[in-house]
């Protein structure tokens, strides 16, 4: 049986100055309560190698560490339904209103899309809306996502251009 999964809420401030999305967690993510939770994915390691800050397994460090560099992250999708965790099999979602955010948050210079899946909702919400900033597809951190992490380092390196 499907179950109707939610998104977190967003990790932003006002010193924010750019901000991350993905889809929706992921079932380890879900589980665990946390933004990119499982040990494969490699979103908090090519974080702590861009920021050139030790690696921790505290999430509440982890996301301290996002803040201080001023990255917030959040999801394009509020809710859907969905087994498992691939973006494939998602189903009856519900957008994030992220034009909504970026006007509450006017510091976020950029966002950048964990994954095409991410990119692609975002470029369908902002369709012919005025947000004034640019946005950027990245590859997926996900493991099910088959490019490897040296692979993935440098088109995740745009970001430090924002910081």
């Amino acid at each position: 049986m499907e179950d109707r999964i939610n998104s977190f809420p967003p990790f932003i401030d006002k010193d924010s100055k750019i901000l991350i999305l993905g889809t929706v967690p992921g079932v380890k993510s879900l589980e665990m309560q946390q933004y990119y939770a499982h040990p494969q994915n490699h979103f908090w390691k090519i974080m702590f190698h861009l920021l050139a800050e030790p690696m921790t397994s505290d999430y509440e460090k982890k996301v301290a560490m996002l803040q201080r560099n001023g990255i917030a992250i959040w999801d394009t999708i509020e809710s859907c339904v969905r087994k498992g965790s691939k973006d494939t099999d998602i189903k009856n979602e519900e957008a994030n209103d992220i034009a909504e955010l970026l006007k509450e948050f006017p510091n976020i210079k950029a966002v950048f899309c964990n994954g095409q899946k991410a990119f692609k909702n975002l470029s369908k919400q902002l369709k012919n809306k005025e947000v004034g900033i640019n946005f950027y597809g990245l590859p997926s951190t996900s493991p099910l996502h088959t490019v490897g992490f040296e692979k993935k380092l440098p088109e995740w390196e745009q970001i430090l251009h924002y910081l």
